[in-house]
């Protein structure tokens, strides 16, 4: 797994800057036409994969379109904006005044399913009209069970322990069944206009003394869980929808509600290894496009810092777990960080690409755009940021059209639920 991911860095790499490709792995010499070794680099097919979805071409792309972008710009593209509200025309401007990436959605800002497609229609508009040629991110929790801020308005689908159980009833047929179910979820949100889902749960519950996760865990079983995460991220890609797996380093165990605090986790890297991390390891070698960094305060990593915006964290994440894609914030709005100073800041440093939800999404772009034009946040730390979101939007784009939304995808989307229900229970 890590060989394939760093030689797929380094094709990117290669193909960005103009660096030469490294040698075979298999030992063998790199001959030019004239049969010298060593002289010459093999080429590299645009269209090669990365890890996490999009080809070398469009990092490449993404990453040569940003360089010439303003800090106002670069800002932008590193937020998830919060908007209030269900006017379309005020998100509209919102995006188009900031440039950000997107929005993401929430119960409060819908009404009925009419409105929900004017509200993403005008954000991929506000998007476009400023000259990106790739969609917005736009987002919701869809995860089913009772964190579906669609309720009423796209399927119901059960919470995703139902997953776990499927797979615990019959392997083969439960992954079966969770992959069609993420499948139709995501299908039925890209019909409504979204283009990201901040779904599958991939921590992994400590049961009743778990405050926060509960039955939106697959499962207790580490092993349970990691099979449904993976399951459920092939089918959001199957679907053409990016999915966000959360919450790493896992926030099944912690005793607290991080929307109201910073909850302490105080176990070991060994024991996160052998009981939270698995499942994002299984989700990260199915291509997950997009993992959320949690905000617990981890004592034996980080202490005394949100994990979301530790540098050792994301160390662990892409050093150790070998992730390439965007590493996505939880909302900047929760308590455990949305009384600290630049939270926003603070995250894009220690190596976040997308900013989730801040308070003030007016104000956070005022301070990031500040940040990177005084150099507090690194013109090239701002601009990887934004490529791999641009990368990851051009991907989108180009599954989603490869893969039609059908006629019947409500349909679809119910006899999805009723079959995971079917083999859970």
């Amino acid at each position: 797994m890590r060989t394939a991911v760093a030689a797929a860095a380094m094709l990117a790499l290669a193909a960005c800057s103009g660096i030469p490709a490294t040698a075979p792995t298999d030992g063998s010499d790199v001959r030019s036409p004239s049969g010298q070794a060593g002289s010459a680099t093999p080429e590299v097919d645009p269209d090669t994969p990365l890890s996490w979805g999009p080809t070398v071409g469009e990092l490449a792309r993404a990453q040569e379109l940003v360089a010439g972008w303003t800090p106002e710009q670069l800002a932008g593209q590193v937020i998830v904006g919060r908007y209030h509200g269900t006017d379309s025309a005020g998100a509209r401007q919102m995006v188009a005044d900031l440039h950000l990436a997107g929005m993401s959605i929430t119960s409060g800002n819908i009404v009925d399913s009419t409105q929900v497609r004017q509200l993403t229609r005008a954000i991929s508009e506000a998007v476009a009209a400023g000259g990106r040629d790739f969609p917005a991110v736009i987002g919701v929790d869809q995860e089913g069970g009772y964190v579906s801020h669609l309720r009423g308005i796209a399927t119901e689908f059960p919470a995703f322990n139902a997953a776990g159980a499927a797979i615990e009833a019959d392997g083969e047929t439960g992954r079966q069944a969770v992959r069609a179910a993420a499948r139709a979820t995501g299908l039925e949100v890209r019909d409504l206009g979204f283009t990201w889902v901040f779904a599958p749960v991939a921590d992994v519950t400590i049961g009743a003394a778990d405050p926060t996760i509960g039955t939106r865990s697959a499962s207790s079983d580490t092993a349970v869980a990691a099979k449904a995460t993976a399951a459920a991220v092939r089918g959001y890609d199957d679907a053409g929808v990016v999915s966000t797996v959360k919450h790493f380093p896992g926030h099944g165990a912690a005793l607290s509600d991080s929307h109201d605090t910073l909850p302490q986790l105080d176990s070991t890297l060994a024991e996160l290894r052998t009981h939270d991390l698995p499942p994002f390891e299984a989700a990260i070698a199915s291509e997950a496009p997009a993992v959320m960094l949690s905000h617990l305060d981890l004592t034996r990593l980080a202490p005394g810092v949100p994990a979301s915006l530790a540098p050792e964290v994301y160390d662990v994440l892409r050093d150790e777990l070998g992730f390439e894609g965007v590493a996505i914030t939880d909302s900047l709005g929760m308590g455990a960080v949305a009384g600290r100073r630049k939270p926003a800041v603070q995250a894009l440093n220690a190596g976040a690409d997308l900013l989730l939800m801040p308070v003030d999404t007016r104000v956070t772009h005022g301070i990031i755009t500040d940040a990177i034009s005084s150099g507090e946040v690194p013109r090239e730390r701002a601009e990887e940021a934004a490529a791999r979101v641009v990368a990851v939007q051009l991907w989108q784009q180009r599954v989603a059209a490869e893969v039609a939304v059908p006629t019947g995808v409500t349909t679809q989307a119910e006899q999805a639920a009723s079959d995971l229900l079917a083999a859970a229970y």
